[in-house]
């Protein structure tokens, strides 16, 4: 744990006051949900590690970002497992939280509507920036002859852009852009990420629908 932390700081600080958030709210409103409180420190940490993850890639340059996938390379796989499995049980949980909701106020339903859709929207975005982050690490950790991933221009230094640019591509269009894939190891995640993909965009088709028809009756 030591290691993590001192590899992946910004997600061991966004864990730890997502974690504080949570319990916060227990304090601060006790007669909510349990699964209320884990959205709310669920949020807290996602939100606010996206947040500190762009403003980093509004200031890495190819070499920056070279230099941070080799401190990041250990537990990488972890990471990006664990964030994952989070995200899609933040599905479950939002499930649950709707399954609550018919037999309250129009005014209390809103506010429900509007919270788990903005979790819906934080666990789609997390899941393409991880994506990305892991793109970025496998490239330029990456020993063989030719680049795990290639770029439509022959881009030999990507910075964080180029693979923001890959993985929501995938996320949204769930397939492969102008980028080729290199090695059959990455493709596996390009597939995992797909399938996740088709999960979410069919979970937020579906809680639309759902919010549509519960605004209406």
């Amino acid at each position: 744990m030591p290691r993590l932390t001192k590899t992946h700081p910004r997600l061991t600080i966004a864990t730890a006051l997502g974690f504080a958030a949570g319990i916060a709210s227990a304090v601060v409103a006790p007669d909510i949900s349990v699964i209320s409180k884990c959205l709310i420190g669920w949020n807290v940490a996602g939100w606010l590690y996206m947040a500190m993850i762009m403003r980093r890639t509004f200031k890495s340059s190819a070499e920056d970002v070279r230099r941070v996938a080799e401190i990041e390379d250990e537990n990488a796989g972890l990471v990006l497992f664990v964030v994952c499995v989070a995200a899609i049980a933040s599905l479950a949980a939002i499930i649950l939280e709707l399954a609550g909701i018919q037999d309250m106020k129009d005014s209390d339903k809103a506010l429900h509507y509007a919270f788990t859709g903005f979790t819906i929207v934080g666990s789609w975005l997390l899941i393409g920036v991880v994506f990305s982050l892991h793109y970025a690490r496998v490239f330029y950790t990456w020993s063989g002859e030719k680049p795990a991933l290639r770029f439509a221009d022959g881009e030999e230094n990507p910075d964080y852009w180029d693979f923001l640019y890959f993985s929501f591509t995938l996320s949204v269009a769930v397939q492969t852009s102008d980028v080729g894939v290199g090695t059959r190891g990455l493709r596996k995640v390009v597939l995992a990420q797909s399938l996740i993909g088709f999960v979410f965009n069919t979970s937020i088709l579906g809680f639309s629908i759902n919010i549509a028809a519960g605004l209406f009756n």
